[in-house]
């Protein structure tokens, strides 16, 4: 068998899993109903956490649909189901409402905890792939997540059936999220240490150069003494500003190669004359990703801060949103 035939025969069995798979999903579209309503009224309506449980795969799907929802506003958070018999069952309090998943509807360490869940008055929302198994008749909601066939070709490995029911735990978190008005912001507050948290939270205040850090010079000062001060602060450029320290105008390192092409006399030449006039500026309360935005869409590696009056208060460079990783 050459390689070339090899490979094929492993990408048709690729293929085949991802379009059982993509399958799986789609046809859950067609499936919602009063039942995914309801498990999104129950969900909305709880005043303490969902408690997603599962065993085995279903268990390990369970925790990625406890961490998505925790992560959009609706609190939650995953317990193993054998552990619950064992004391963990006191985690879940009469505020709560659990989500239990299990493709049979008979997973036996589920079915175990299920007289204390209904004793308890807590709601249940059921994930099965069995509309008449024992869980799904029990459930006070059931989420139909059965597939016609798994993707592993002895139909024994979970595959379709977890990616079914994934797809499913994120529809319902997703729902959530939208019903609860949650934003980039709340977003961002619940990933405080990632880039996308970082994008969302950190204002360009917080990665500014200010005071004596700060290039600035006078309109009438000479070229020679502006390239002083920007070699000194180190940002590849200086601020031009009034008395009041309204910003006039930027001289950069590209406006140096534009004056050096001028052959002008750098001693004797005001900084008036070379200025970039009408910059780019932004407001220290923006968003240092909108920095970036600027950036990039201008093309230029720095900018200047000004207040609500055009005062310098600030500058910044690429390096800073960098090393601040926001880019």
């Amino acid at each position: 068998m050459t390689e070339e035939h090899e490979d094929g025969g492993l990408l048709a069995a690729g293929r085949r899993a991802l379009s059982i798979e993509a399958e799986a999903v789609a046809s859950l579209a067609g499936r919602l109903g009063r039942s995914f309503a309801e498990a999104c009224r129950v969900c909305m309506a709880c005043r303490g956490r969902v408690v997603v449980t599962g065993m085995g795969k279903s268990g390990h799907v369970a925790g990625k649909i406890a961490a998505t929802l925790a992560s959009t506003g609706t609190p939650a958070f995953f317990l193993h189901p054998a552990e619950a018999s064992h004391g963990d069952l006191g985690m879940i309090t009469r505020d709560d409402a659990v989500l239990a998943l299990s493709n049979s509807g008979e997973t036996a360490e589920i079915l175990t905890i299920l007289p204390l869940i209904k004793r308890m008055g807590v709601p249940l929302i059921a994930m099965t792939g069995k509309a008449g198994s024992t869980l799904a008749r029990e459930a006070d909601v059931h989420l139909d997540v059965s597939v016609p066939a798994e993707a592993c070709p002895l139909n024994l490995a979970p595959t379709a059936s977890t990616t079914a029911m994934l797809a499913m735990g994120d529809a319902l978190a997703v729902t959530l999220l939208g019903q609860r008005g949650f934003t980039t912001e709340d977003f961002a507050r619940s990933h405080p240490g990632g880039m996308l948290g970082r994008r969302l939270l950190l204002r360009v205040e917080d990665v500014m150069r200010r005071g004596d850090a700060l290039p600035k010079v006078g309109e009438d000062t000479s070229l020679s003494a502006g390239l002083l001060e920007m070699s000194r602060k180190g940002l590849g450029m200086t601020a031009i500003v009034d008395a009041d320290e309204r910003v006039l105008g930027i001289f950069t390192d590209g406006d140096l190669r534009r004056t050096l092409d001028r052959q002008l006399d750098v001693h004797v030449t005001p900084m008036h004359e070379v200025m970039t006039r009408g910059c780019k500026t932004i407001a220290p309360g923006e968003l240092a990703a909108e920095a970036v935005h600027l950036m990039e869409e201008h093309r230029i590696t720095g900018l200047l801060v000004v207040d609500a009056q055009g005062r310098l208060i600030g500058a910044l460079n690429v390096h800073d949103l960098l090393r601040a990783g926001v880019m």
